[in-house]
């Protein structure tokens, strides 16, 4: 027997009722956003018989960290709780169907087919969610009428969510709502007092916590994004001290692996000048071209690699693509985030400066902390960023000014060092390499 339950969502959330494939609730804490789609799902269920959801995370461990009590309580407020049986590990909704709750790391490509029935999947906490997991869920949720639910807290801009629906054009058919406290006709006296001592003790905190902001930094984290932010210029220097291009290859280049980390810094007495983030995915021979081109762009001085980390194998590639470069081999004799916190220091005196904005770069960093990387996957760019400025300061002592002339464009230089060319520079003419 079905039931229809009239709804009666708080404004800022009318738009989730309306049916849309893609359904988004974003923003800080106190908002209403699990309780919005908690209620939907009960909503739904009760009147459609044979309902089927699943309530994903990108982890869970255990039942303890789903949904299913918050959809239990909202079956209680609702008056429907003769409708529904509520078992160990699931609910048994009207017309036999069922809300499940899963951690998609559990999940493979064939595993995932068993969701190919569901009518809805609500992605919880889903700015922990990886690409793999959107890739493998999007396509399975495909019954008609079927929608994705997603709700967050935004973290970083490099979180696959926010790259999917708000870096890029979102997809059709999707409705994307952003909410706060103050959308929250519920919203408890005892939030208020956390809120406002939050905004009062924790300033720094208060903008990701209650406005929905990105995340500053993790807790504990080794740099700023204030120490990058008051360093950041607009040009650096002409004539350099020095330049290097420095590399932290992924161990392999298969669809899901992590990205090449490729850095271009440079110096100018004690300032250090993080000038280009040529970083990117692919064979060995994509990254050697790559920072082989970045080389002949800024006229380097070397290019820097990791002993440790497959030094020969690094050497060997970059020397297919050209015989004779200027290689500098530098030593790890400590885990990454020990190597990264001199580096992180000098960040915080001023001495070191991102010349324009690194986006992905300065997420990454700002997820490293004394106990290690706390984002996803590899930390590409920020081991790479470390090899650069070691080198270019091995006692690692910096300072700061500004650099001309960033041009992203050379990201996507993918030509064959092979073939040269008398062309114009930033500094001149130099002889570089062209694509075919």
């Amino acid at each position: 027997m079905a039931a229809r339950i009239t709804p009666n969502p708080a404004p800022a959330f009318k738009p989730l009722w309306k049916s849309s494939r893609y359904k988004v609730a974003k923003g800080g804490r106190g908002s209403g956003k699990s309780h919005n789609f908690a209620e939907a799902l009960v909503t739904n269920a009760a009147a459609n018989q044979g309902f089927r959801a699943v309530c994903v995370r990108e982890v869970q461990k255990s039942l303890r960290e789903s949904a299913k009590r918050l959809i239990e309580d909202k079956i209680m407020q609702l008056g429907v709780a003769d409708l529904f049986n509520i078992q160990n590990d699931r609910i048994i909704t009207p017309g036999d169907g069922v809300i499940i709750f899963q951690g998609m790391q559990d999940h493979t490509a064939e595993s995932i087919k068993s969701l190919e029935g569901f009518n809805v999947a609500w992605c919880e906490e889903s700015q922990t969610m990886t690409s793999r997991s959107l890739e493998m869920l999007r396509p399975t949720i495909r019954t008609p009428g079927s929608e994705l639910w997603f709700s967050y807290n935004p973290r970083l801009r490099m979180d696959a969510v926010d790259q999917f629906f708000v870096a890029k054009e979102p997809p059709e058919d999707c409705v994307i709502v952003h909410v706060n406290y103050d959308a929250n006709p519920h919203f408890p006296k005892e939030l208020e007092a956390e809120r406002l001592f939050d905004k009062k003790a924790r300033p720094d905190r208060y903008a990701h916590i209650w406005l929905g902001d990105y995340e500053p930094q993790a807790v504990g984290a080794i740099w700023t994004m204030a120490d990058i932010e008051d360093a950041r210029v607009d040009e650096a220097p002409k004539d350099l001290d020095r330049i290097v291009v420095a590399i932290d290859p992924a161990v392999s280049s298969e669809e899901y692996s992590d990205e090449h980390g490729i850095l271009v810094a440079g110096k100018d007495g004690n300032s250090a000048y993080v000038i280009e983030d040529g970083t990117t995915k692919g064979s060995p021979r994509k990254w050697a071209q790559r920072a082989v081109a970045l080389y002949d762009y800024y006229q380097a001085d070397a290019i820097v690699i990791e002993k440790n980390q497959g030094g020969d194998m690094c050497r060997h590639t970059l020397e297919t693509v050209r015989q004779g470069l200027p290689i500098v081999e530098v030593h790890a004799t400590r885990g990454k985030h020990v190597r990264a916190e001199p580096v992180s220091a000098l960040y915080a005196l001023g001495r070191v400066h991102h010349v324009g904005s690194f986006p992905t770069l300065e997420a990454q960093m700002c997820q490293v902390t004394a106990a290690g990387y706390e984002g996803e996957g590899s930390p590409d760019r920020v081991d790479a960023l470390v090899w650069a400025l070691t080198d270019l300061f091995p006692s690692i002592i910096r300072k700061s000014d500004p650099y001309a002339l960033r041009k992203q464009v050379v990201a996507d230089m993918d030509y064959d060092p092979a073939n040269y060319e008398e062309s114009v520079t930033m500094w001149g003419k130099q002889q570089v390499a062209v694509m075919e």
